[in-house]
């Protein structure tokens, strides 16, 4: 059973920087690309960034590029996101998920675990 807890949400000021986190149980982290997705009120749930197995892939939605930044430590079976310069249209829950393969890619329906979510608050 693979289990998904996003952590490291919170209230910030636009400008600001927060660093989500998702510790993942089960066995074989390390074959699954990761994701983050994010999903403001009324709004569909979005793609954010994606990191490939080993990390030496990344893929991220053209808003956040240059201020996101998603990375991997198979040891510890966690994933990161680092926001900076957060902006008020980044508020949303973000989720985190885990690929049914290798490859970081950006279609909801590649990603067959998903974390409860994290809220992010950004204030103008």
């Amino acid at each position: 059973q693979v289990q998904l807890v996003e952590s490291g949400g919170g209230l910030v000021q636009a400008g600001g920087s927060l660093r989500l986190s998702c510790a993942a149980s089960g066995r074989s982290f390390s074959s699954y690309a990761m994701a983050w997705f994010r999903q403001a009120p009324g709004k569909e749930r979005e793609f954010v960034a994606a990191i490939s197995w080993s990390g030496g892939g990344t893929r991220y939605v053209d808003s956040v590029k240059g201020r996101f930044s998603i990375s991997r430590d198979n040891a510890k079976n966690t994933a990161y996101l680092q926001m900076n310069v957060l902006k008020p249209e980044d508020t949303a829950v973000y989720y985190c998920a885990r690929n049914k393969g290798p490859i970081a890619t950006p279609g909801r329906d590649d990603y067959g675990y998903w974390g409860q979510g994290t809220q992010v608050t950004v204030s103008s």
